[in-house]
């Protein structure tokens, strides 16, 4: 908590006033000086409390800007407390009271504030007399004595970092008890944020143009900051949806929908990558069963990797040694109608593959896997070993932009150390954090954390019946 100097300078101040509330996001915000207030407040919508009972927290939005409601902002803030305020109409509400820094003028004190609807009132903020110093003065003839701001602080253009704030953060996962989820939450928690888990399966949603909502046994869910996907493979397309719908809502997800679909689609991730000229071992597909020995000459010599699309953790991925055995393979996986890649087996890997971990273009942590004996496969699920290795220039450029590529902020990208340089095996858009963390003894959690608090923007623009004039 930051300790607030003694303010023994007076400040003179009109009955109208531009303020910035610094903690909360607000850079400008034209406020009212009422001596006959007792306490300050603020506009606030959608007020929702959230934190555990010691430490609890209260999320809401508003809309800085009278006449301008297209233009959001959402904060949060610490509760202090919950008082029932009497307004100047005689009407008494019971209120959320938050303390936070209000700035006038440059200068800088704490004061609380009570939360309530100011939708109808010309002004967004109330500044009572408790808010002012002792030897403060108003005089009421005269405004913005402290100097201006403006509201074109809130076009995008003129977006600043972020302001450390408390997140309420979703994690859309079916395995609470998993490492990743454990350690996301953790990491989370000690940054003051909030985690709620979220079985993806359960969700279900209100698909409309103007009051979108995602519901939750039976309740609509609140309003996220962050969504942070953990979709397993059986359950992609309803998970795509579900992450389509928290992004209608404005909910910053840490990957698209897009970008989960692209890399669990492994032959468009695969399309896509070569389309950009990234390293691959050689991979065919084809749907007609009479394709099937032109499949396995496109790719080269036997032996060579047979794989379902839809495979994960070395599942569904089939070495085939000879030109017989990948004949039946390929007559079985279409028997069953299942779709499949047949791609190039990179002998000189010897079972060994890279895992790279990537936050936000950046390569934060590298491991060397290598399968166990008689395995070809170097997941750490199907037995394979792990140690920290330091990759080249090359590797990391190629781990970057694979996950740019199919637009994921969050990757593992799996890659082959081959003769002719780096082959990127496979791009996943939920990696497990366990094995990679162990062997790099790197918080790769916390660093997932810091990217949410750096994308997780409060102001949210979005379009009412006519055309947005922030557009």
């Amino acid at each position: 908590m930051k300790d607030w100097p003694d303010m023994t300078e007076k400040l003179t101040l009109g009955w109208e006033e531009w303020a910035s509330l610094p903690r909360l996001g607000l850079p400008a915000i034209k406020a009212k000086i009422d001596t006959g207030a007792r306490t300050s407040s603020l506009h606030a919508f959608a007020v929702e409390p959230f934190g555990s009972p010691d430490r609890p927290r209260v999320r809401f939005g508003l809309h800085p800007i009278p006449n301008r409601p297209e233009v959001e902002i959402y904060c949060s803030a610490r509760v202090i407390d919950r008082r029932e305020i009497t307004s100047s109409n005689g009407e008494a509400e019971m209120r959320y009271i938050i303390e936070t820094p209000v700035n006038i003028g440059g200068r800088e004190w704490p004061i609380e504030i009570s939360l309530t609807n100011r939708e109808s009132m010309q002004y967004r903020m109330l500044i009572g007399r408790h808010a002012l110093m002792k030897d403060d003065a108003v005089e009421p003839r005269r405004s913005f004595i402290q100097g201006e701001l403006s509201y074109d602080v809130y076009k995008p253009q003129a977006s600043k970092p972020e302001v450390q704030r408390s997140l309420r953060i979703a994690i859309l996962t079916r395995e609470p008890e998993n490492y990743s989820t454990q350690r996301l939450i953790e990491a989370a928690t000690a940054r003051d944020h909030v985690v709620e888990l979220i079985d993806t399966r359960r969700c279900y949603m209100n698909i409309n143009a103007f009051s979108p909502e995602v519901y939750y046994d039976g309740r609509p869910l609140p309003r996220f900051d962050a969504v942070i996907p953990r979709i397993g493979a059986s359950l992609t397309s309803y998970g795509m949806a579900v992450v389509r719908q928290f992004e209608a809502l404005g909910t910053y997800c840490v990957n698209t929908s897009t970008s989960i679909g692209n890399s669990r689609d492994k032959l468009l991730a695969h399309q896509l990558l070569a389309k950009h000229g990234i390293g691959m071992p050689t991979t065919a597909f084809a749907s007609s069963p009479k394709d099937s020995d032109n499949l396995i000459e496109l790719v080269g010599q036997t032996p060579i990797i047979i794989k379902l699309l839809e495979s994960t953790q070395g599942r569904g991925v089939v070495l085939a040694e000879t030109k017989k055995a990948a004949q039946s393979v390929i007559g079985a996986f279409r028997n069953l109608n299942a779709n499949f890649l047949v791609q190039e087996f990179v002998k000189e890997a010897e079972g060994v593959d890279i895992r790279c971990l990537v936050v936000d273009g950046k390569v934060v942590a590298s491991m060397r896997r290598e399968a166990q004996t008689g395995d070809f496969r170097s997941n750490l699920h199907r037995g394979g070993t792990a140690r920290s290795v330091r990759i080249t220039k090359e590797e990391r450029d190629a781990a970057i932009r694979a996950a740019k590529i199919l637009g994921l902020e969050v990757a593992g990208v799996d890659l082959l150390r081959s003769n002719s340089g780096p082959k990127v095996l496979e791009v996943n858009s939920s990696p497990g954090l366990q094995g990679i963390e162990s062997v790099s003894n790197k918080d790769i959690a916390d660093l997932i954390i810091q990217h949410i608090e750096r994308r997780a923007h409060p102001i949210v623009r979005r379009r009412t019946g006519r055309r947005a004039a922030a557009d």
